[in-house]
């Protein structure tokens, strides 16, 4: 009979090699998340479960796990087969993952969470499934990358929220200045009104660092080089953000109008 791995959280084995180039027939989507995949680590060291994970294979998923493979098996860099799947948007392998006890808030040695890759990859059902099972929205180390970070560079419209309120309305609730800075940075409106006709300002902690951030920034306007970035980010539009490094521009106003 086959071995049964362990149900405690391991280490998966190596792979003798690593895959080649992806094929020119490769959705654009998937050619995107390549580079995440590789930088992260993942195909260094993946489990079963983990190729199951991103290729979408349900049923191969489901029968790993009645196997007895654990939900938060990691490679050598920490990544799990939740990180996969949300990084190819296999919402129905997510869904699988979370039933069987998945971390939803792991992270790889370079600080990238699920919620991180939903954004990377655009997959607004994994993205609802890990905030509905407790995904946190921001780390707690500045150094690591940043989910609401990733899907603002990425060309997520910042004054775009759920019941009346707009993203800054919620970050301003949880009082952090950080991410209130950075949805201004990506031109969040300062003056937006929620559903009972208020202003971020005016539902910010009296005294807070969230507050004096709301107030100086409505006193000081933005930069012309700020404005220009955005209204070229505006134009471009959403899907063809990715088409900036095209340009014929120097390097580093092409990281500068990246947000990189």
């Amino acid at each position: 009979m086959p071995e049964v791995p362990s149900p405690a959280p391991e280490i998966s084995r190596k792979r003798g090699a690593e895959p080649g180039p992806l094929s020119e027939h490769v959705p654009e989507r998937k050619k995107a998340c390549w580079g995440i995949l590789t930088s992260q680590g993942s195909w260094a060291d993946r489990s079963p479960l983990h190729e199951a994970a991103s290729q979408g294979r349900l049923l191969a998923l489901r029968t790993l796990l009645a196997q007895g493979y654990h939900a938060n098996i990691v490679t050598i860099d920490h990544v799990t087969p939740l990180h996969e799947a949300c990084l190819s948007g296999h919402v129905a392998c997510v869904r699988a993952l979370i039933n069987a006890k998945a971390n939803v808030n792991a992270a790889t040695i370079d600080g990238v969470t699920p919620l991180f890759n939903c954004c990377a990859s655009g997959s607004v059902g994994c993205m609802e499934l890990l905030l509905q099972n407790g995904a946190h929205t921001h780390t707690s180390h500045a150094h690591f990358p940043s989910a609401l970070h990733e899907a603002c560079k990425r060309g997520a419209n910042v004054n775009v929220g759920r019941g009346g309120d707009s993203p800054l309305h919620a970050t301003v609730r949880q009082d952090s200045a950080d991410q209130v800075s950075l949805l201004l940075d990506y031109g969040a409106d300062v003056n937006i009104r929620d559903s009972n006709d208020q202003r971020p300002v005016e539902l910010a902690p009296v005294g807070g660092k969230t507050q004096q951030l709301l107030l100086t920034f409505e006193v000081s306007p933005r930069s012309l080089c700020q404005l220009c970035r955005l209204q070229i980010r505006n134009l471009l539009g959403r899907s063809r953000l990715k088409l900036l490094p095209l340009l014929p521009l120097p390097p580093l106003l092409t990281h500068y109008l990246e947000h990189t």
